[in-house]
């Protein structure tokens, strides 16, 4: 090999490039399909982080392709300094249940401050905020409104726009693919943390997709905009399952531990608000399973299979929670099989159940409980449970679920990133 000069810029891109080497090892061998926005913030050299402060909104879900944590990452990137980390529902290491309030602290092993986003706060705070130059977000979602997670970050990108801090969405796939889209857009009547935008139930975008909505809408407080950026993922199609991507699932709660688990979630996690029939949860197979002590297993399935809903069968199943609803008694139900989840229309096999379960047991009241008005918040509308209180037909109550559905997908169709 001849010699000659070396330039300086030269020396230092290689400078770079190994320190980015020993604290960011490569892919092993066998890289996934698809690339997330943090491995591809990693290929870039984190050129889009260099000499800002940053905070970071994540939990156990934001790893890369090897699972390693964006926290771990971030903390020990060249030329990036990690200030602080934000932690949704469920907590910045995942361990809170669903709906308990989370505590500040401090993260035990880069010595962070971490603020909670779900306990005394649900917005970042001036204080918060006040040595950060930049808002990282980093969390794998399932794809349904009512899970928290998009709310943390519609009101994350409301308080960057205050504070005129940019933004960054480290994009994650859907899990339920990005074409499918159930349920009709919230009514902001009943706007919550639960349903906080007004989006389908299942609305079929990235998380990336959907902050470029929030913003291109003016969806955030006072209409602001704030300076958001996306960092998309490399190889992901519109028509892929999590499971089509050779990424790694990470629980993205305690009960969605696997990635099917977002399908079911959207199935009966509806129906599972009024506290009525069980969904499962307190079992081993949370979301999968409907059923109450006072059910007949094999007369339910019998009476929602005859409904021959396309790509579902329902199982006759006996199942004990062992914490929760119904916990230590026996329920007679059924396991919900999705034998084809193109065909499936997920979140109206919950109402299929609910008005089976009404015509079995007349003298049930699923409605007039205290969970009422979590179920319309859900729901994103009174009109599914008034509907059902006045016994009408299972086919009016599905056609009025999707109502808006298509105005939705052309409104969408400008913020999308992906083919």
């Amino acid at each position: 090999m001849q010699g000659g000069p070396v330039s300086k810029s030269y020396v230092a891109s290689n400078v770079i490039s190994l320190a980015i080497a020993l604290v960011v090892p490569p892919l092993a061998v066998g890289q996934p399909r698809v690339r997330t926005g943090i491995d591809v913030l990693i290929a870039d050299g984190f050129k889009r982080l260099e000499g800002k402060r940053v905070g970071l909104i994540t939990n156990p879900t934001g790893v890369t392709a090897d699972l390693r944590s964006t926290i771990d990452v971030l903390a020990r990137a060249p030329g990036v300094q990690l200030v602080a980390l934000f932690g949704p529902e469920h907590g910045v290491r995942g361990s809170a249940p669903a709906g308990e309030h989370v505590a500040d602290g401090r993260d035990a092993a880069t010595g962070l401050p971490v603020y909670s986003l779900y306990g005394q706060h649900r917005t970042p705070t001036s204080a918060m905020l006040k040595d950060v130059d930049l808002l990282v977000y980093d969390i794998q979602d399932v794809g349904c409104r009512s899970y928290t997670y998009i709310s943390t970050m519609a009101v994350c990108m409301g308080a960057a726009a205050e504070k005129g801090i940019p933004f960054i969405v480290l994009d994650r796939p859907n899990p339920l693919t990005g074409n499918r889209v159930e349920g009709s857009p919230l009514d902001m009547k009943f706007r919550s943390f639960v349903g906080h935008l007004p989006i389908p139930y299942v609305y079929g975008m990235t998380c990336g997709e959907l902050a470029r909505m929030i913003n291109g809408e003016g969806w955030l407080d006072s209409h602001r905009k704030c300076a958001l950026a996306v960092v998309p993922m490399r190889g992901w199609k519109r028509d892929l399952w999590f499971d089509q991507t050779g990424l790694p699932w990470v629980p993205t709660s305690p009960h969605v531990p696997r990635a099917d688990s977002a399908m079911f979630y959207a199935a009966t996690g509806i129906m599972g608000e009024l506290g009525v029939v069980s969904e499962g949860v307190g079992s081993t197979l949370p979301f999968e399973l409907v059923g109450a002590p006072w059910i007949d297993a094999e007369t339910l399935a019998g009476v929602l299979n005859k409904q021959r809903l396309p790509g579902v069968h329902f199982r006759p199943a006996y199942f004990q929670p062992y914490y929760g609803r119904f916990k230590d008694q026996t329920c007679g139900g059924a396991q919900i099989h999705i034998t084809d989840r193109s065909r499936a229309h997920l979140t109206t096999i919950q109402f299929h159940v609910m008005d089976a379960v009404q015509r079995l047991h007349t003298e049930r009241e699923l409605f007039g409980g205290q969970r009422d008005a979590m179920f319309d918040k859900v729901c994103g509308t009174d009109a599914i449970r008034r509907l059902f209180a006045d016994r009408a037909p299972i086919e009016a109550i599905v056609k009025l679920w999707d109502k808006g559905r298509e105005d939705f997908l052309a409104r969408r169709a400008p913020y999308l990133l992906y083919d």
